[in-house]
């Protein structure tokens, strides 16, 4: 964690709060700046750059709530619209990172705005694992309640880890650029999971992802639209912050360690072939190149 004035003004930040005198917790994230990496590294359009920071900004939001430092939670949403697959990790330490299947998709609109619904689908299956970094990780999977992505992970917290939760992402498009980003987790605490007068409370002040884009479009910091948001609701947001950013975990070892699984026949195949091998990383779009030399040196280590 660090404190609000260390971090740099254009950073990302992941901030926490308490209200109703302890029976809600608050998260709330901005994914600007990870938004428009993941976009740069993808050439992705509008409406594929806003479905992947949804997914990415739940991702962190739920990964927030983890303890251990190498936690880690992914979020594939399976949807039968035209994005195809959209998967996204983020860790405890404010990492993200993402792809869309389809990152070239027209963008899609319905009365002015991004028609994300439509473009992830309203049919299919938003799976979530959590990786505490050892032992086997933990994955539910439920089918998609709408399509839209902050609504399907509220359902999953629901059905899948009896959490009452409401969870928004969204973001403000200018001129078909994603200006600003984020997303909102509230949930109400087991002790207050019978207080429907909370629950309501709750329900009627976290608005959709389009009015959460629209408070976004006016400038207000995270604290201010959560100000904004719950303001009756004695609202106390704890000092510390923490930064996200977009940062993949591929390197040129992980690259090398894919090849060796392939096994000796293959890696045969493509020296003699191909004198080298390339692979791309789903995540950041980061080109590998092995060369002869490299992939011999990987066979020697195998056969010895």
């Amino acid at each position: 964690m660090v404190d609000l004035a260390l971090a740099p003004p254009s950073a990302d930040r992941l901030i926490r709060a308490v209200g109703a005198n302890g029976e809600i917790r608050v998260v709330a994230v901005t994914t600007t700046q990870v938004l428009q990496e993941a976009r740069r590294k993808h050439s992705m359009t509008a409406i594929a750059t806003a479905a992947l920071g949804r997914a990415m900004g739940a991702s962190l939001l739920l990964a927030s709530s983890m303890k251990e430092a190498q936690a880690r939670v992914n979020i594939r949403v399976s949807g039968d619209g035209q994005l195809g697959l959209i998967f996204a990790d983020a860790g405890q330490d404010g990492t993200a990172r993402g792809f869309v299947r389809n990152p070239q998709l027209d963008n899609i609109w319905a009365e002015g705005d991004l028609d994300i619904r439509s473009a992830v689908g309203y049919g299919g299956f938003l799976r979530v694992m959590r990786d505490i970094g050892y032992g086997e990780p933990y994955s539910s999977t439920v089918e998609l309640v709408s399509g839209e992505i902050g609504a399907d992970v509220s359902w999953y917290l629901a059905s899948s880890e009896q959490t009452l939760s409401k969870l928004i992402v969204g973001e403000c498009l200018e001129q078909d650029a994603i200006t600003q980003a984020g997303g909102i987790l509230v949930q109400v605490m087991p002790q207050s999971a019978t207080n429907e007068r909370l629950i309501r409370q709750i329900d009627e002040r976290i608005p959709d992802s389009a009015a959460f884009g629209r408070s976004l479009s006016q400038g207000k910091t995270v604290e201010a639209v959560l100000q904004e948001f719950l303001h009756d609701l004695d609202l106390v947001i704890l000092p510390a912050s923490k930064v996200v950013r977009f940062q993949c975990r591929c390197s040129m070892e992980r690259m090398l360690g894919a090849i060796k699984i392939l096994g000796e026949a293959e890696l045969r195949d493509m020296i003699l072939k191909d004198e080298g091998a390339e692979a791309v990383c789903h995540f950041c779009s980061q080109v590998y190149r092995a060369d002869r030399q490299q992939l011999e040196s990987l066979l020697a280590e195998m056969q010895s």
